[in-house]
């Protein structure tokens, strides 16, 4: 575990895909992931909601991730293969989800 992040940038629009069912969920700037995805339905354990915990951790299977999270270590931030979607967002117009 890490407790560095790296660079983030401003808040965009982007949209979440889940991989399991085609469904396509946009998420405004200024909204989590993790919110959107309650809202549309999805039952995602969390905890701090600052990326600190680890309890959402959620995995990615394609796009880039704009890591904000303070759990994966620079090495595991980098592959984009999993991230936290109570802070963290995308770099990418979209992030395909492992769930």
């Amino acid at each position: 575990m890490s407790t560095l992040t790296t660079a983030s940038t401003p808040d965009t629009d982007f949209e979440v895909e889940i991989a399991s069912t085609g469904q396509i969920f946009p998420v405004p700037a200024g909204q989590s992931v993790l919110h959107t995805l309650m809202f549309e339905g999805f039952d995602i354990p969390f905890a701090c909601e600052e990326g600190v915990c680890g309890t959402c951790l959620t995995g990615v299977k394609s796009g880039e991730v704009d890591h904000r999270d303070h759990y994966l270590t620079h090495e595991e931030q980098a592959t984009h293969t999993q991230f936290m979607p109570c802070c963290s967002r995308a770099r990418s117009a979209k992030l395909v989800l492992d769930l």
